[in-house]
């Protein structure tokens, strides 16, 4: 019979063949290497059988997908292994994840991450031990007799949500099964770079009202040369963590009592996110915007007719009446600037408007998904509203990834995409009308086009009123996160009834452009203390200089020289504490102090400063006006030095 191989070319093959009868046929080495196939556009185990005409790609481990593989077969071992020592627990879920995979389980007795190691030395019995995985079909019928006699009550619950007239495939490994699509490796024992890496609680289905159950974290490579660089990147992640730095710089603090996910910024803290403010404000600025300032609360019907409540009721916090009236603590903005613009009238001479707000929300984020200053549930934004023409769209957008790419070199970022993020069309969580969605749609992806972008698309990940432009940041510690993102909006101004007169004097609906450049100010900040581990270029840092005095006598030298850079609107403390001067330093290094000013007799005398900079060290003596200039210079130019 005859075959379609991946790049188009065809390929007779003997009846009743498998996918790894393909790999053979093309070569040797690529059967060596093969780890799973894919026919039609599905991934299969090597084993499959090939039909005429299907269109047959094989796998390696040089495929993502490859990898994939491996690793949900790897995170198959680990539930035996775990189901081996731990006879009594219950087994939920465990699927592959970047860069490995997890399981959660449900223990009589909780375990830790001590326990990992003796489950990784039972995986390794079991990879060397020659046991295959079975792939089978079953009924749901079939599957409540199987899981139920196991006292798997976990798998039970999921066979509930499985219409009952579905075929629902099997994998079993030894004395263990669970439900799976697959596929899995044919040879076990080609997995030799693996990690367990956390023992960590999860609720199940990620409901904190569901019981909490222990998530083991694991990684799967397949050399271990790339294993340990996989380790070595995670322990640098652990230096560089927000949550860490910010304790050590003293830059915010979380109290239960005032609340989870409420962040509280300290002194140097809020001195950081008001540089980041002040900064994009005046990017804003320059760049034609008007700030406003709206209430973080809105009513209820506010919210309707907006559609949030609607699309978006579960991730607002509950809702307070007052009197007659319903209110909620707004979760974005964007209803209260549309309400803005229909408080006047507009001509298409007025258009665009462009209205930018610093703006507090709030979102009500499970426990169990908060983290740090990345995930919280008082978030403040670098949020914006474009209404304009729809002439004026190319030209708006355009401007807008002008100023993200300024923004960006500003702050030396460099390893980032853009996504043009569609809606899903077969959910319903999306606005329903098919004509307003094509024309944004096309509309984004022809602007990118005309302006030679490189971007990719992906399906789901557009807001529900429309689509977006994400621009897709790696950060220092392997995250890939949306930092800046735009909007084009054909539906709010709808539901708004939004209007302005055009050159006919006629009222036509203006488009909304939705955008922000830095976001959630607390997720860029947690962003940028990991991107240069704590040690924040002049212009940024919450203390610039710290001026520190060698004696009693140059005290005064010291608060009169802070007085100085203070005048000019840098950021100076003076440490005038009877410590010695190593401990000054040694506590200013800390906190990452780009520069160290020493005052002792002899620079009373001569009228200078001895210098120090956090990298390059001693710098020597200055004048101290030469020394003020330098600061200033380097703080004007946004210095990433």
């Amino acid at each position: 019979m005859q075959i379609k191989l991946k790049d188009g070319s065809a390929l007779e093959i003997n009846q009743g063949a498998t996918v790894l009868d393909v790999a053979k046929q093309i070569s040797e080495g690529l059967a060596r290497n093969a780890v799973a196939g894919c026919l039609n556009g599905q991934m299969v185990q090597l084993s499959s059988k090939v039909k005429q005409n299907d269109v047959v790609e094989v796998i390696t481990l040089k495929d993502e997908r490859g990898m994939e593989v491996m690793r949900h077969s790897t995170a198959h071992i680990m539930a035996l292994a775990v189901k081996r020592l731990y006879p009594n627990v219950k087994i939920t879920i465990g699927p592959a994840i970047k860069d490995g995979f997890y399981y959660d389980f449900d223990f009589e007795q909780p375990i830790s991450s001590d326990d990992l190691p003796r489950i990784e030395e039972e995986m390794g019995k079991i990879i060397k031990s020659g046991l295959k995985f079975e792939r089978g079909e079953i009924t749901r019928k079939q599957g409540e007799k199987i899981f139920g006699d196991l006292n798997e009550t976990y798998k039970l619950e999921i066979l509930q949500d499985i219409p009952e007239d579905e075929v629902i495939s099997t994998y079993k490994l030894g004395e263990y099964i669970d439900l799976c699509r697959g596929p899995h490796l044919e040879d076990i024992s080609i997995i030799k770079a693996y990690k367990l890496l956390s023992a960590t609680g999860a609720y199940w289905r990620g409901d904190e009202h569901n019981k909490m159950l222990t998530r083991i974290y694991g990684t799967c490579f397949a050399k271990k040369s790339e294993l340990d660089e996989y380790l070595e990147r995670l322990e640098q992640a652990k230096l560089r963590d927000h949550r860490k730095i910010g304790k050590e710089q003293e830059l915010f603090m979380f109290s239960d009592l005032v609340g989870k996910g409420l962040p509280m910024w300290l002194p140097k803290g809020f001195l950081l996110r008001k540089t980041l403010s002040d900064y994009i404000m005046n990017k804003e600025l320059a760049n034609g915007y008007k700030h406003v300032l709206t209430p973080c609360v809105g009513s209820s019907s506010l919210y309707k007719t907006s559609g949030h409540w609607e699309h978006y009721k579960e991730d607002m916090f509950p809702s307070m009446k007052l009197d007659d009236e319903e209110y909620v603590l707004r979760p974005m903005n964007c209803p209260h600037h549309m309400m803005m613009y229909k408080n006047a009238l507009h001509s298409y001479k007025d258009l665009p408007l462009r209205i930018a707000e610093i703006a507090t929300d709030f979102r009500f984020e499970a426990s169990g998904t908060l983290l740090g200053l990345e995930r919280t549930r008082w978030l403040t934004q670098n949020d914006s509203h474009i209404f304009c023409r729809p002439d004026q769209i190319k030209q708006e957008v355009e401007a807008v990834v002008k100023l993200i790419l300024d923004v960006y070199k500003d702050f030396g970022f460099n390893d980032y995409k853009f996504r043009l993020s569609l809606r899903d069309k077969k959910s319903n969580k999306y606005f329903p009308n098919d004509e307003l969605w094509d024309k944004s749609e096309n509309a984004l992806r022809q602007i990118l086009k005309d302006n030679n972008v490189d971007f990719y698309e992906a399906e789901g990940e557009a807001a529900f009123y429309g689509p977006k432009i994400d621009i897709q940041v790696n950060s220092a510690i392997g995250h890939e996160i949306t930092l800046s993102t735009i909007q084009l909006d054909y539906q709010l101004p709808e539901r708004f009834e939004l209007e302005y007169i055009d050159e006919n004097a006629d009222k036509q609906r203006p488009v909304v452009i939705h955008r922000a450049i830095l976001g959630s100010l607390g997720r860029f900040t947690a962003f940028i203390i990991e991107h240069y581990a704590g040690a924040f270029p002049l212009w940024l840092s919450p203390v610039q200089v710290k001026v520190l005095s060698l004696t009693d006598r140059t005290a005064e030298d010291a608060s009169s020289l802070v007085n100085k850079l203070n005048a000019l609107g840098l950021r100076a403390e003076a440490d005038n504490r009877n410590e010695k001067i190593g401990y000054k330093i040694r506590e200013a290094q800390l906190h990452k102090v780009p520069y160290m000013v020493i005052i002792g007799d002899k620079e009373h005398e001569d009228g200078t400063v001895s210098v120090r900079h956090r990298k390059k060290g001693d710098l020597g003596s200055m004048n101290i006006q030469q020394f003020i200039d330098l600061v200033k210079q380097q703080n004007d130019d946004k210095s990433l030095d």
